[in-house]
C-alpha cells in the first residue's frame, strides 16, 4: 500500500459521530476519497458535508452494517459512488456496560453482529477486489478491552478480541498480495469515547487518549503497514507486558486501583436506567 493517500478510495463505517468523525477528517486532510456509512442518516450527512468542505469527495451512504443484505448493498453502492475500494476502515461498534445476566440476549447478539461479524463480513466482501488489483488495506478498530476483558463489559471484550486475532491471522494470509490489515486498540478516549458520552473521566491508572491521536494512528497504520497499534498513555502500556506474564496479577492491579469498580458503577447506573434487576 502506498504511503500517499491522495485519491485513495476509502469506506469508513461508524462515520456519523465519535471517533469515526475524527478518522474521516484525518483521511480527508491527506486526500482520500471517502464513502461514509452509519445508521443515522442526518448525522452522517453532516459528516460528509464537513469533509467536502476540506476539498475532497465524500458521499454519505446510510446503512446498518449488522444486516447481511445491507452490507452487500453498501459495498456495491460505495464502489458505484467512489470507485473500487483501496481502504476499508471497520470502525462501527457498540458497547453496553452491564452485569452480564442483565443483558437481553438480543442485545448480546446485536453487539457481536455489529462489532465482530459485520467487520469480518465487510472485509470478506472487499478483499477479493483488493487482491485482484494488488493493493488495499483493512483497518479494524478494536480496543484495549480486547486484550484484557473487563467485568461488566465481557461481551464487548469478546467481540474486540476477535478483531485482534483476525488481523493477526490475515496479515500472514495476505502476505505477498499487496493487501494488508491492521488493528487499532485504543484505551479510554476523551471527548469521543464511550465514557465521555456518560460524562465521566477514566480512572487515573487507565489514562485517557484523545480521538485525534486515535485517528492519527489509523493513518499511521495504513501508511506504514503497522499490524497492531495500542493507543493509550501511561502505565496501561506497560501493563500489557504484565498481563502476558501473569494475568492474575494484572487483574489484582486493576481491581486494587479501582478500574473494575469504575465499570461496576457504570453497570449499576445503566441497569437503573433500564429498570432491570
Amino acid at each position: 500500500m502506498t504511503n500517499d493517500l491522495r485519491g485513495r478510495k476509502v469506506l469508513l463505517t461508524g462515520a456519523s459521530r465519535g471517533i469515526g468523525l475524527y478518522i474521516a477528517r484525518v483521511l480527508a486532510r491527506h486526500g482520500a476519497v471517502l464513502a461514509l456509512t452509519a445508521r443515522s442518516a442526518g448525522s452522517l450527512e453532516n459528516t460528509a458535508a464537513e469533509i467536502r468542505e476540506l476539498g475532497v469527495h465524500a458521499v454519505a451512504l446510510p446503512a446498518d452494517v449488522s444486516d447481511s443484505a445491507a452490507r452487500k448493498k453498501l459495498l456495491a453502492d460505495a464502489e458505484a459512488a467512489i470507485g473500487p475500494l483501496d481502504i476499508l476502515v471497520n470502525n462501527a461498534g457498540l458497547e453496553w456496560v452491564s452485569r452480564y445476566t442483565a443483558i437481553p440476549v438480543d442485545d448480546i447478539e446485536n453487539m457481536v453482529h455489529t462489532n465482530l461479524v459485520a467487520p469480518l463480513a465487510l472485509s470478506r466482501l472487499a478483499l477479493p477486489g483488493m487482491i485482484e488489483r494488488g493493493r488495499g488495506h483493512i483497518v479494524m478498530m478494536s480496543s484495549l478491552g480486547g486484550k484484557k476483558g473487563s467485568p461488566y463489559s465481557a461481551t464487548y471484550a469478546a467481540s474486540k478480541a476477535g478483531l485482534i486475532a483476525w488481523t493477526s491471522g490475515m496479515r500472514e494470509e495476505l502476505r505477498g498480495t499487496g493487501v494488508s490489515a491492521s488493528v487499532i486498540c485504543p484505551g479510554f478516549v476523551s471527548d469521543a469515547g464511550m465514557f465521555a458520552v456518560y460524562g465521566k473521566n477514566a480512572p487515573k491508572l487507565a489514562g485517557e487518549t484523545t480521538p485525534e491521536k486515535v485517528a492519527d494512528e489509523v493513518l499511521r497504520a495504513i501508511r506504514q503497514d503497522v499490524g497492531e497499534i495500542t493507543v493509550n498513555p501511561g502505565p496501561m502500556r506497560l501493563m500489557a507486558v504484565l498481563e502476558a506474564i501473569n494475568p492474575a496479577i494484572m487483574s489484582w492491579v486493576l481491581r486494587h486501583f479501582g478500574v473494575y469498580d469504575f465499570y461496576r458503577q457504570q453497570a449499576d447506573e445503566n441497569q437503573e436506567r433500564r429498570g432491570t434487576t
